[in-house]
């Protein structure tokens, strides 16, 4: 495997996949609605705004559940 881990490869992998996602079912949609390139410029940069908050909000709860791991085991367990 050389100097990549397993878990790089499968996040790499993963990021990957959403990005083709994203791309495909969003982007290009949303672009293509459009007819004036300022249209299509403004749908593009409001689909990468969504794309970062949502890539934000998966970070803030991923940081929370790392951040309270032993409460929500405890609660849980």
């Amino acid at each position: 495997m050389g100097a990549m881990s397993a878990e790089v490869m499968i996040f790499a992998g993963a990021g990957l996949i959403t990005l083709i996602a994203f791309t495909t079912l969003i982007l290009v949609p949303a672009i293509g609605s459009f007819t004036r390139g300022w249209e299509k410029a403004t749908a593009a940069a409001l689909s990468l705004i969504v794309l970062v908050a949502l890539v934000g909000l998966g970070l803030a709860i991923g940081v929370a559940i790392v951040y309270y791991w032993d409460d929500i085991t405890t609660l849980f367990g």
